[in-house]
């Protein structure tokens, strides 16, 4: 069953409500009975969904938590690109519309959480349903300041529905802010079904354990780290996907990590039980988020595939068909997200020929002309380059596959069936998304028990993760912080905010700097923290928002 966002409440019930009026209207939606019965509370929990599903998975403010990181760079290499990190200088400042989605929109969450949990008690609802949904709220409000607190440190930490206008905000401490966020999630893992009990979507028990997890992590509070993830990765109803499945388990050229990544295969409901959390994505459905009429909604497929599909052979002639469903062309990309050289050939070690996630059916490298009138038909592109590339060499960059659905994108988006060719309003990527995924947790849990100490146990669940893959096995010796950085990195790339963990582990301009060759000279020190937005302090006119040293 798909969440199907209720738009016509959402105008009713988001943001944040201000009234003096006692007048109680009984024919139409206000403040004042907008919260009364159990349809109400979960429309507002729908659009807390939908508000997600928005910020994390489209647009630019999604693709900036992978743009200028470690492992993802500004594909054109523009240096002064505003939009897509092309400089840290240019990018990472007050003013940067990045900033303020990241802040505005986790705001909003919490404000809409924080209305929906003061309005339990003098709801119609039952003390069940009051303990569910208030559960519920307050995970998002703890997830929502996941983003803030890692992102930008201290933040204005508010736990009551605002009512009416304030100017006065004050930044809390970080570690007040982590704690808020530790009973939040303990309060949704006691309050939230199990996992077993909830729609494909729904966050449950399970989800709040592993953010609980991880904000012991930030914590340094290792033993209830590895408790609360333990209890993830215990429960009868998880387990890593080991085996071939799903949708396309019989194409022969497919292993079990790519399979994850097929359409149809993300849900529970589909067998998976690796699925812990999946951003619901329907493609021309009211509120499903994706559209056959253009690349709207998860835009993956166009910001990161490659754009082989415009390259001319040696020849000058035509050397592709055109922008096509296939793994050679990726769909219909542009190439504004690309990897940096240390992901794709550095990253992978002594296994990059052995590890099946560095292999081309889920890292693409060996294009090749596809057009049969080309005299280069089916010849490497690397061994005869077009002739384009000497001005335009971005054309032609290595994509990771699970940002296409390459042969089963929607029938709508053909133009031609038999050769697969995409029209112009392509470019989604038309599955379901992982929020979160087992292998993460293991990788969470392999985190504190470093921190702990017990690099062995850390390095036992590394390799769990890597078995699936053919990975090599991890050493103790061999556990360091950077290295989870990097399995998390060839496990969860175009999946994890990888910003946000680099924020979160103090890692950011380190790594910036040491492997993304755009980057490396321009960003500075205090870059750590992302800068408050400049409107939210200029508005802050009774208070005292001080912004982060250095910008």
């Amino acid at each position: 069953m798909k969440i199907i966002y209720k738009l016509l409440i959402f105008f009713f019930i988001s943001g944040l409500f201000i009234s003096c009026d006692e007048e109680k209207p009984q024919d139409f939606f206000a403040s004042s009975n907008a919260y009364i019965t159990h349809a109400q509370f979960e429309s507002g929990l729908i659009d807390i969904y939908a508000r997600l599903r928005g910020f994390m998975w489209t647009g630019d403010v999604g693709m900036s938590q992978w743009l200028g990181t470690d492992i993802f760079k500004n594909g054109r290499w523009d240096p002064k690109s505003y939009a897509r990190f092309g400089s840290y200088e240019v990018t990472y400042n007050e003013t940067h519309f990045f900033v303020a989605g990241v802040w505005g929109n986790a705001y909003k969450v919490i404000a809409n959480s924080n209305t929906i949990i003061s309005r339990l008690e003098a709801s119609s609802m039952t003390e069940d349903q009051k303990l569910e949904i208030g559960a519920e709220a307050k995970f998002f409000r703890a997830f929502a300041y996941r983003y803030l607190v890692y992102h930008f440190g201290d933040v204005p930490l508010l736990v009551n529905e605002v009512v009416e206008p304030k100017t006065d905000f004050v930044r809390t401490p970080k570690n007040e802010v982590l704690l808020q966020m530790v009973q939040d999630f303990k309060d949704a893992a006691f309050g939230m079904k199990g996992i077993g009990e909830v729609v494909d979507g729904k966050v449950s028990n399970l989800v709040a354990q592993h953010y609980l997890a991880e904000t012991y992590v930030a914590l340094e509070q290792w033993d209830d780290a590895i408790s609360a993830s333990t209890e993830v990765i215990s429960d009868p109803s998880t387990g890593l996907m080991t085996e071939r499945f799903g949708s396309m388990a019989s194409d022969e050229r497919g292993n079990a990590y790519w399979d994850l990544f097929r359409v149809g295969n993300q849900n529970r409901g589909s067998g998976n039980t690796e699925a812990l959390w999946v951003c619901q994505m329907e493609t021309d459905v009211l509120g499903g988020g994706l559209s056959s009429a253009g690349p709207w909604g998860c835009n993956l497929e166009r910001y990161h595939c490659s754009l082989i599909w415009t390259l001319n052979d040696p020849d000058g002639e035509a050397g592709t068909l055109g922008a096509r469903s296939s793994f050679n062309v990726g769909g219909r990309g542009i190439n504004w997200l690309g990897i940096t050289d240390y992901f794709e050939k550095n990253i992978w070690g002594d296994d990059y020929d052995i590890d099946t996630r560095s292999q081309n059916i889920n890292l693409y490298r060996d294009f090749y002309y596809d057009n049969p009138n080309s005299a280069y038909f089916g010849k490497s592109m690397h061994e005869y380059p077009s002739p384009i590339l000497e001005t335009s060499v971005f054309r032609m960059q290595t994509y990771l596959t699970k940002a296409t659905t390459a042969g089963q994108h929607p029938a709508e988006l053909y133009s031609d069936p038999e050769l697969q060719l995409l029209k112009s309003s392509a470019g989604a990527t038309y599955r379901d998304q992982y929020n979160l995924r087992l292998a993460e947790t293991y990788l969470i849990r392999a985190e504190a028990y470093l921190g702990k100490g017990d690099k062995t146990k850390a390095a036992t669940d590394l390799t769990t993760v890597r078995a699936r893959s053919n990975a090599s096995i991890v050493g103790a010796a061999d556990v360091t912080l950077d290295y989870i950085l990097d399995e998390r990195g060839r496990e969860l790339s175009l999946e994890e905010p990888r910003r946000l963990t680099l924020h979160r582990t103090g890692k950011l301009v380190e790594r910036v700097r040491k492997y993304n060759l755009l980057n490396t000279g321009d960003i500075a020190d205090h870059n750590n923290l992302a800068p408050l937005p400049l409107g939210d302090i200029e508005a802050n006119i009774t208070g005292n928002l001080e912004q982060n040293p250095g910008y």
